[in-house]
């Protein structure tokens, strides 16, 4: 364990190994708090950051994450049509109750409860991408592939 990571990142570092997942977070310079703050700070393509967004259920109440690409927005209907139900914005509150993690570093994984996950299908175009470690300060490496079993969410064109 790393003892320098803050607990948050912490414990996403333990899920990942729990996971089966060599990745190590990484402390960036600078906070993170936006797809292009990551991609600028990790000299990528902005694509390759996924980005763990938390809605709603406009009706059950019920948490949804959808992780998707940072160069793509969410389109809510194609979510709502997938989860029977219309979604809306959470409230920080809300993200935390939920993920245990404040918004700017929403992991894909280590969630303090369980929540509906849908996984942006365009996040294949890359052989690696990156997502929140816990903190806007820290990020990992991972392969799509293994962001999709992690994650445990249905894969979907998000955008």
């Amino acid at each position: 364990m790393d003892e320098a990571l803050q607990p948050s990142a912490q414990k996403v570092q333990s899920a990942l190994a729990a996971a089966g997942v060599p990745a190590r977070i990484v402390a960036l310079g600078v906070a993170a708090r936006t797809s292009q703050q990551a991609a600028d700070a990790l000299g990528i393509a902005v694509g390759q950051i996924a980005k763990s967004l938390v809605f709603r259920g406009a009706q059950s109440g019920r948490a949804v994450l959808v992780i998707a690409a940072g160069d793509r927005r969410v389109d809510e209907a194609k979510i709502a049509a997938q989860l029977g139900e219309s979604i809306e914005r959470a409230r920080p509150e809300f993200v935390r109750e939920h993920s245990g993690f404040a918004i700017g570093g929403v992991a894909p994984l280590g969630h303090a409860q369980p929540m509906v996950t849908f996984i942006d299908s365009s996040l294949r175009r890359f052989t690696e991408v990156w997502a929140a470690g816990g903190t806007p300060h820290t990020v990992f490496p991972i392969a799509p592939v293994d962001l999709l079993r992690v994650a445990g969410g249905t894969e979907l064109d998000v955008a």
